[in-house]
Order: structure tokens, then C-alpha cells, then sequence
């Protein structure tokens, strides 16, 4: 199968046109700052479509609810992979939608307040550990507890804008199976990425595209959002019964296993303009060379790989290491 890929364009704001835009006109921009993918105020946006949904299990696809009901009333799931990010947190949870139907901190065992934190500034919020070390375990983990219709891979640094959130969330309202974020497309841009990484993440991209028929224009960027049905295809599973240590994939060539896989999936992918920017507290884990080449191996191994080219149906996972939360009584819950 043949991934189809489509760019939306900042000209409307990001908006899709089409049957539905209207109803989506107030989610696709966010409260009181200045946008850098519109460059103008923008304002905030009106709650996600409400009515009902039919729960589904954590840790499976959707593939036995009604896909139309999912699509007329998405729940949004955002995902936030976490390793010593308390002082950031305050600048990534605040800015949340306020209607999202979860959100799933993964902490890599901290050493800091990340998870006080996030407790402090969102007391709803699902913090799972993660049993084994990297981002792509950290993601693994958090789709395992996803509950929702649409998922939201969200960093905790503070270089991917919540505030876009509903433009992905437009993207695949308005028919994508996948949005996949780029800097590289009109509208987008960064002010973190420097010369070398933009020289390899280029050659990396077009690498990408011969070998899987793909038109991406950002192969490493990680804010992305999908229909929860693509997680049949993604196969990325925690295996909570390994505890420490690092798999292959539970790096960032995480990213580049799920574009690769949405695509080998024959899925509808639509690009989203995405503005990158600086991390605000701390250093990137990121290595240039050796991610660079982390990926480049992603890209053979998962070109003979038939992971993803069919769709399997996840099993319910053993239990994920959930941090309870304590009220001012003292009792503890889930």
C-alpha cells in the first residue's frame, strides 16, 4: 500500500476547508498570545465536540468502537514523555486545551519534581513510569494507557507550541489517519535546529521518501497526532515485564518507526506547519550523530521489516506502573 500525503497551508490559519470548518473554527488557535505559525492574537479556542463516546480499553486500538462516533466526538489523549522536566512542566500544562479527554505524563524516573509538578499544576493528569530507559519506550508506555480517540505526542521541553494542538486535531477531522508535524513546509520554521541537524534531517527525509513512497518534509520531528487506530499498525509495545535497559526503538529513532510504519500502513497522512522552539530549562538528551545514525538504521531495518504493512489488534498489557496521587487525608489513589 501507498501512504497519500497531504499539506495544509498557513493562508487560513491552518484551518482545512471543507465540510466541518466551521464547527472547527475555534480550535485552531488558543488564547491570548502570538502565534508563530499565524504571526497574529489569536484567541481562545472553543471546547472539542461533546456528546457521547464509547470508552475502549487502555492499551488496545479502537478497531471495535464505532469509528463514526469517534469521528463526530473525539476525545483527545496527549501524550508527554518526561525526564527531569520540572521546570518546564509550568510552561507546557498551563497551555493545554482545557477539554482534552487526558493527559499522560511518562516519566523516566526523574530525579527532580517532575511528577509533584505535574500533579500541582494538573491534578487530573495519569503519570506512568516507564520501565526501560529512552523516548521511544516513554512512548510505548504512554499509548498503553491512552483511552482516548486521538492521540497527541506532546515534549515536555517546551519546543512544541500546545497552542497547536487543534490544528492536528483539525487535520484529522478533516480525514487524515496521521498529522505530521513539519517545520520544513510553509508556515512552519524552528529556533532550535541548527545547520547540521537541518543538513541531516534533509538527506535523512529523502532517504525516507524513496524508500517508503513517501512526500514527508520532516522525517525528524516528533510532534505528531493520530487516530487511535493507528496503534494496530505502530506495534510499538512497553513490555512492562523488562525492567531496565534499552531495547532497539526505545530511542528517538522512535519517531522515525512510526512515520515509516504509518506509511508501509497505506494510511492518510496530512503534513501540519509547526513552529519549533527553543527548549526553555535544561539540555536536549539528543546526540546529532548518533541519533543521525540511529535513524538511518531505522530507515534499513524498517524497509525489510514487515512491521506495520498489516494491522494487528494490541492485547490489553500487563499493568503499567501508575503513581498514585495522595489528597490531604492522606489516602491514596490510582
Amino acid at each position: 500500500m501507498t501512504a497519500t500525503t497531504s499539506h495544509l497551508t498557513p493562508s487560513d490559519g491552518g484551518e482545512p476547508s471543507g465540510v466541518g470548518s466551521s464547527r472547527l473554527q475555534g480550535l485552531l488557535s488558543r488564547g491570548g498570545r502570538r502565534s508563530p505559525f499565524t504571526g497574529v492574537a489569536v484567541q481562545t479556542p472553543a471546547m472539542l465536540p461533546a456528546g457521547p463516546a464509547t470508552d475502549v480499553s487502555a492499551g488496545t486500538s479502537s478497531a471495535g468502537a464505532s469509528r463514526q462516533l469517534a469521528r463526530a466526538t473525539p476525545r483527545v489523549s496527549v501524550v508527554v514523555p518526561t525526564y527531569n522536566e520540572a521546570k518546564n512542566l509550568p510552561h507546557v500544562l498551563t497551555r493545554l486545551p482545557a477539554d482534552l479527554h487526558e493527559v499522560i505524563v511518562v516519566d523516566g524516573r526523574s530525579v527532580d519534581d517532575t511528577i509533584e509538578v505535574a500533579r500541582s499544576l494538573r491534578p487530573d493528569v495519569k503519570i506512568v513510569l516507564q520501565n526501560r530507559m529512552g523516548k521511544g519506550n516513554a512512548m510505548a508506555c504512554g499509548f498503553a494507557a491512552v483511552t482516548g480517540d486521538i492521540v497527541v505526542m506532546l515534549d515536555a521541553d517546551g519546543s512544541a507550541d500546545p497552542d497547536e494542538i487543534p490544528r492536528f486535531v483539525a487535520a484529522l477531522l478533516e480525514g487524515a489517519d496521521f498529522a505530521k508535524g513539519t517545520r520544513f513546509a510553509g508556515g512552519g520554521g524552528s529556533s532550535d535546529i541548527t545547520k547540521v541537524r537541518a543538513w541531516g534531517n534533509r538527506w535523512l527525509n529523502r532517504a525516507a521518501n524513496v524508500l517508503f513512497g513517501t512526500r514527508y518534509t520532516d522525517l525528524c520531528y516528533g510532534y505528531n497526532a493520530f487516530w487511535r487506530h493507528c496503534l494496530d499498525f505502530l506495534q510499538l509495545e512497553p513490555r512492562t515485564e523488562e525492567l531496565g535497559g534499552k531495547r532497539w526503538g526505545d530511542g528517538f529513532e522512535v519517531e522515525t518507526i512510526i512515520n515509516t510504519r504509518i506509511a508501509k500502513a497505506g494510511l492518510k497522512i496530512a503534513e501540519v506547519p509547526s513552529y519549533e522552539l527553543l527548549r526553555i530549562h535544561g539540555e536536549s538528551n539528543l546526540n546529532t550523530w548518533r541519533d543521525g545514525f540511529r535513524v538511518l538504521w531505522a530507515l534499513v531495518v524498517e524497509r525489510a521489516s514487515r512491521a506495520g504493512r498489516t494491522a494487528h489488534r494490541q492485547p490489553l498489557p500487563p499493568p503499567l506502573v501508575l503513581v498514585p496521587s495522595v489528597d490531604r487525608a492522606g489516602a491514596r489513589s490510582a
